[in-house]
Formats: structure tokens, sequence, C-alpha cells
């Protein structure tokens, strides 16, 4: 951000988007609009990998887990996962895999499976799925084994095409790195001709949900000790996006409490809201305990993700603020926290290692902005939990943190909670760049984002419409 930004009015962004933090747009120009994923092909993710493996007839004792590249259409990664364990006659358990992706898509990704058959993993036939056979590994895939992911995306019918390029000089501004390679005016359909363009890193709307956003609203009650107010806000809490039978069941659990009731009439795809019900019909009481049994029949990954969506959201608060007050996103204040880039990552993709971080003060912001620049540092925001160090109380940073969390009624010691609820936290870059080439006829986006980082936030400046157009 240059400093002449310092001063511009942010654009409110669409209210949907405004619920879980992402309050405004860098860019001020009118969207493009247009519809993604009208096709599978027209969504394409592949994982940048980070992960060796060994060949496949290296000892399965000591590298038991068998490597894969799926190459999926339209295909959840969890239902893919099922399938795959289910066709090998496995546990689910024994599937691991570095990322989630879209399902609407064409991803090409790797997964882990442990103590299988290399080649009856690559006899595997599911319609969608092609899968090849890499070889061994030591242990299963993590998320921290993927660098990240390259993607190639079509919007179809734009109805104001012509916006692209004033979007992308919004986008160049704001990534501190104006007048590096810069596009023609003509926007020249050369791919290689790309301009480098940054965001804040918010988190996108999957993490929340798109249709009814709502994961937030349950970690935030749960480290609020509101466990009645966390299963009402999953099991309740309506939205008229959803279907008329899932409305009307949310809101006579509701309004009723008729746990039973609400049973009998929540719809059977809804398996985590039936068996919360279920669990509180059996109980035959309603005190904290009750609600927070319910709440812990989700899966354990689900139970994760409440807690890690309320950090999400409040995350998003605070780089909302920063946009709100004018702060630069490519270089730091004082009070603001850097953390180095990882020493492992690609050559031609800088990644944060947030494990080494370092407090800015008034003395040290000229020193740091350069290592900014070079791709040495990035200024960080804290997904809070119970080791988080807020920002000195007289800086600005200082004061979003603790304003944010005061709006939110939350503080870092909430998160000592128990079992799978609980979060020391961590911290996240709050700009991120990347190199985009477009092309016209269609109107393709080709770039790459780092592990984390969401397509849909890139995508949002440029469509500025509803975010479930952009799931």
């Amino acid at each position: 951000m240059t400093d002449a930004d310092a001063d511009r009015d942010c654009r409110a962004a669409h209210p949907v988007e405004r619920a879980v933090g992402m309050a405004y747009y860098v860019s001020d120009v009118d969207g493009i609009g247009g519809r993604l994923r009208a096709d599978p092909e027209d969504f394409r993710v592949t994982e940048i990998e980070a992960f060796e493996s060994e060949p496949v007839d290296a000892d399965p004792g000591a590298y038991n887990h068998v490597l894969l590249r799926a190459t999926l259409r339209d295909w959840d990664t969890n239902d893919f996962a099922a399938a795959l364990s289910d066709a090998l006659g496995a546990s689910r358990e024994r599937v691991s895999w570095a990322g989630t992706k879209d399902k609407r898509a064409v991803t090409t990704q790797l997964f882990t499976v442990r103590d299988a058959d290399p080649e009856a993993v690559a006899a595997v036939d599911l319609g969608g799925a092609d899968i090849e056979v890499l070889g061994r590994t030591g242990r299963d895939i993590f998320f921290g084994d993927l660098a990240g992911n390259a993607f190639e995306i079509v919007v179809r019918d734009p109805d104001a095409p012509e916006h692209v390029d004033a979007v992308t000089a919004d986008l160049r501004a704001f990534a501190g790195v104006a007048g590096e390679g810069e596009r023609g005016a003509d926007g020249a359909d050369d791919p290689a001709d790309a301009a480098t363009v940054g965001v804040p890193n918010y988190f996108g709307q999957q993490r929340f949900g798109s249709r009814r956003p709502v994961t937030h609203e349950i970690g935030l009650a749960v480290l609020r000790d509101d466990w009645e107010g966390a299963v009402l806000a999953y099991v309740g809490n309506p939205s008229d996006r959803e279907p008329a039978e899932t409305r009307e069941a949310r809101e006579y659990v509701e309004e009723t409490r008729d746990w039973q009731g609400g049973l009998d009439r929540m719809p059977e795809w809804l398996g985590y809201e039936r068996a919360m019900l279920h669990e509180l019909a059996e109980r035959g009481s309603s005190d904290a305990d009750d609600f927070r049994a319910a709440l812990e029949t989700a899966p354990t990954n689900l139970q994760r993700l409440f807690v890690n969506a309320a950090q999400s959201a409040l995350f998003n608060r605070m780089l909302s603020a920063r946009l709100e007050r004018g702060l630069p996103f490519d270089r730091p204040v004082a009070g603001d926290a850097v953390c180095f880039a990882d020493r492992d990552a690609p050559d031609d993709l800088p990644l944060p290692d947030t494990d080494r971080t370092q407090r800015v003060d008034e003395d040290r912001v000229d020193t740091v902005t350069r290592h900014c620049e070079r791709g040495r540092a990035f200024v960080t925001a804290p997904l809070v939990g119970t080791e988080t160090t807020l920002a000195p109380a007289d800086t600005e940073p200082g004061e979003i943190e603790r304003t944010v969390l005061n709006e939110a009624g939350i503080e870092p010691a909430d998160f000592d909670l128990p079992g799978e609820f609980h979060s020391t936290g961590t911290r996240r870059a709050v700009l991120v760049r990347t190199d985009l080439a477009v092309t016209r006829d269609p109107l393709t986006f080709e770039f790459r984002l780092p592990k984390g980082s969401y397509a849909t936030v890139l995508l949002r400046e440029y469509l500025k419409g509803d975010p479930d157009g952009l799931d």
C-alpha cells in the first residue's frame, strides 16, 4: 500500500462476507460479475508438492504408507478418501491428505494410505478419479507438507470484463510492488505477462460456510462457555439460503427446544445435527454438560474447526480494521509482529515461518521494512490462543487487537478449553501476493498461492458479488 492509499475510503463488502469479518474490498472498481464453476473443468487446482517419497519397492516395514497422486473431477476430498478406503477394504483413518479441496472442480492432490498394497491402490477404479502411485513414505502426509496450490479458474458470462485491468491495478498497488510485471494496456493474452498483485490474507467464506456461515459463531459461543448457544447455533440458526424443509426444522428447534421433535423433523442428510439432537433427546435434560456432550458428538476434526473458525473470524476482523485505518499490509508499523521467510520453502513461492517472529518497535520499522520489500519477512496478525501475546496497547496494532477481542467478548485465556477445543494460537501473514496472469475468451485467471490462502479471496475482488457464487 502506498502512502497515498492511507486516506482512501474502503469499499464495503457483501453482507455475508461482512458477517465473517471480511468487511471491505481493496479495489474500489466495480466488479466484473460472472459465474464460477459453471463446469468442474472451469476450476482447476494443482497442489505445489513438497513431500518426498521412496520407491514403490522400498522396505514396507520402514515405509508402510503408499503415496499417490489423484486427479479428481467433482469429488469432495473427504468423500474420495472414504471411497478409496472402502475400495481397499481399509479403515478411513488410514487415508491422509495435505489439503482439502473444493468439490466442483478438477483437483490434483497427494494422499497417503497406511499399510496398503501399491498394486491394489493403483487398481482402484472410481469414476472421475485418476490415481497414480508415486512411492512409499514412512508417515502420513499432513497439511504442513503442502507448499501451496496452483489455480486456473474460468469466469463465465462476466457482465463487465473491461474492469479487469483496473482491479488489477488496484491490487498491484496494494501489493506494494506497483510497476513490476505490468500488463499491457490492451490486456494482452500472454499468460507469461503476469502482474504481481496482493490482497488481505483473509480466511475465505469456505472456512465458515457459504450458504450458512455459522462455524465461527459456534466457536465463539464455546469460547464464552456458552455450550447451549453453540449447539443452537449449529442445529438451529436457520438461513434463507437453505431448503424450506431444513429451515423449518431449525426454526422448530429454536422455538420449542423439543429435541426429539427436532430430530423427527431434521432431514436425514444433516447427520451431525441429528446426532446432537439425538444426544439431547436421550439425556432428557439440558444443562451445560448435556450441551457440551451433544456438541462433542461431532467428529473431532469438526470440533477443532469450530474454534479454528472463531480464530479465523477474529483474524479477518483485525485485517478489516487495519484496512479501515489505512495501515499498510506490505510493511510494518510500530507494534507489528513480523515473521521471517521459511528457509525450506520453494524458491518461487515464499512462505512465512510463523515460528520465527519478531516484534517491531519504532526504531526497527525502517530496517524490517527493507526485509519485507525483499520477501524476507511478513507482517502478521494473531490467530488468538492461550499463548498469544498481544501487541503493545499504545500501538495501532495493539488497539486493533484489543478492540476486536473486546467486541467479541474474548480473551486469549478463553482458549484454554477441554479436548479438541483447546488452542495455543499462532500467527498468520496479513498480506498474500501472487503473480497473476489473465487471458480472455474465456476469461481465465492463473495464479499460485501459499498453503492456507484462498483463491476466492483474490477472485472476490474481481467479481464483487454474493460469495455463494464464489463457492
